[in-house]
């Protein structure tokens, strides 16, 4: 008992002191007593302010870290909702199929696309096993896409309009002047028709359409409108760029022709052609 006293007195002491100086100034009313309480008192309501502050600033962080997420759970959501409204005009403008697109058809998703200076191409979701096979037109309901190059048994690879080596016989309406369609060579995103003679009445917006005669587009399909013409430095030939009616850059879904055009598939059977009356 003594070695406790010996190693805890001084604190039994120290907490005495606290109780009696406590009930002193709960108890004695005294002015300076009380001018003791009310410092006290105001010291501690600092000391509360400051705490329900601290608490305060705590609140407001986690509410903004709230406020934060769900702002961005939002705006997700709203991108996923633009995207799929983008998706249904999409689906629903490949409803709109014109007269010229009737016939067997297969419709495909556009995987990837490599449209540069040097290659124009397009991945396309639909290969062998779906009836796919090399050199099928492949369209939207604007127009001309391009051609199938090479096919896998999913996949396959789709040569498109603005490709250097892609070439086609198309006419130019009202007319139905005859000329040859390429990439145009001072601008990659435009498309030329040559060999038409200066003879021929042509303007810029008129209308670029297939001819049928390629064996591989049937005819009247839409590739562009005119958008400007000059004359050749030999004065024979007109030089016509073409607007494509297809915007490569935005083109999402596409059909694939299956149905041959009907000079192509007589030509292939070895059927005789009419002749010319």
């Amino acid at each position: 008992m003594i070695r406790l006293w010996e190693r805890f007195g001084d604190w039994f002491l120290l907490i005495a002191l606290v109780l009696v100086s406590l009930m002193v100034l709960l108890t004695v009313n005294t002015p300076m007593v009380r001018g003791l309480r009310a410092r006290s008192l105001e010291m501690s309501s600092r000391v509360e302010d400051r705490l329900a502050a601290a608490g305060r600033y705590l609140g407001a962080l986690q509410e903004n870290e709230r406020l934060r997420e769900e702002n961005i759970r939002l705006s997700s959501e709203l991108a996923l909702r633009r995207e799929a409204a983008l998706e249904n005009e999409r689906l629903r403008g490949l409803l709109g199929i014109p007269d010229s697109l009737v016939g067997r058809r297969v419709a495909a998703r556009v995987v990837s696309k490599d449209i540069t200076r040097q290659r124009n191409s397009l991945v396309i979701s639909v290969g062998s096993e779906h009836g796919i096979a090399e050199n099928m037109a492949v369209v939207d309901p604007r127009g001309i896409v391009g051609v199938v190059d090479l096919v896998g048994p999913r996949h396959s690879v789709v040569r498109s309009f603005l490709d250097p080596g892609f070439m086609m016989p198309v006419k130019i309406e009202p007319h139905l002047s005859d000329g040859i369609l390429e990439r145009s060579q001072d601008r990659p995103d435009r498309l030329e028709v040559l060999h038409v003679p200066t003879t021929d009445p042509i303007a810029t917006g008129q209308r670029v359409v297939s001819s049928g005669y390629s064996g591989i587009f049937r005819r009247g399909l839409a590739v562009g409108v005119i958008d400007s013409v000059s004359v050749s430095e030999d004065g024979l030939f007109w030089e016509i760029r073409v607007d494509p009616a297809t915007p490569l850059s935005t083109l999402q879904h596409v059909f694939v022709l299956t149905d041959q055009p009907e000079y192509d598939r007589l030509v292939r059977n070895g059927s005789a052609l009419p002749e010319a009356n």
